[in-house]
């Protein structure tokens, strides 16, 4: 087994500690990002995130996984900006405004840039306008909201209009999901799609830009 396949088999365990050395160990090598980024991390998401959807695999387990994605992907960051390693798609993402919890869209901002999306994660708690002008100033092509607090929901909505004053509702796919939040809310307030879990918000993000493997 190489080095690159073991760090797909490391990912999908959780062992943070054994993905970092095994990424580390492939840059030494002299493996390219692009290779350790799509054979190794992307494909171990990948068996992950299908694995989720059969609900072999939950919420505990992805928290680890997650942990583990993260260490690699900052590891392994400065070698992907060095090789210019183009992102599928670039997705500013956070909890609206009077929703502070964070977990939830961690979890997708893990599974996206495990994806090979390049992420910008705002954090909880996130205006409007903070989303807009993110989206702005980055040159995002998606906008990801999560609301897990009824009250909460109304950001949703002004965020989409203030999206559409900024002239830029056009451009950028709105994608939406949370506990409290449904296909038929997400339709209603005008938003792009819909995902009810991190798994299926990759899917969803993918079907948004166009990406159809």
């Amino acid at each position: 087994m190489d080095i690159v396949t073991k760090i797909a088999g490391s990912v999908t365990e959780g062992d943070s500690s054994r993905v970092k050395g095994l990424v580390g160990e492939a840059i030494s090598e002299g493996i390219t990002a692009q290779r350790i980024m799509d054979e190794g991390l992307i494909a171990g998401m990948d068996i992950v995130r299908k694995r989720f959807e059969m609900r072999e695999i939950f919420l505990p387990e992805l928290i680890f996984i997650s942990r583990a994605m993260k260490a690699a992907m900052d590891l392994l960051a400065p070698a992907l900006a060095s090789a210019r390693v183009r992102s599928a798609a670039k997705v500013v993402i956070g909890t609206v405004q009077g929703d502070p919890h964070l977990i939830g869209h961690m979890l997708v901002s893990i599974m996206l840039k495990g994806a090979g999306f390049e992420v910008i994660d705002l954090g909880g708690d996130v205006a409007p306008q903070r989303f807009v002008e993110v989206a702005k100033d980055e040159g995002v092509d998606i906008l990801g909201m999560s609301c897990l607090v009824t009250t909460a929901r109304p950001a949703m909505i002004a965020t989409i209009e203030a999206l559409a004053a900024a002239g830029l509702r056009d451009s950028i796919k709105v994608l939406v999901g949370g506990a409290i939040i449904t296909d038929n809310y997400a339709h209603r307030i005008g938003a792009d799609g819909y995902a009810k879990d991190c798994a299926l918000a990759v899917d969803m993000a993918k079907e948004l830009v166009g990406i159809t493997h």
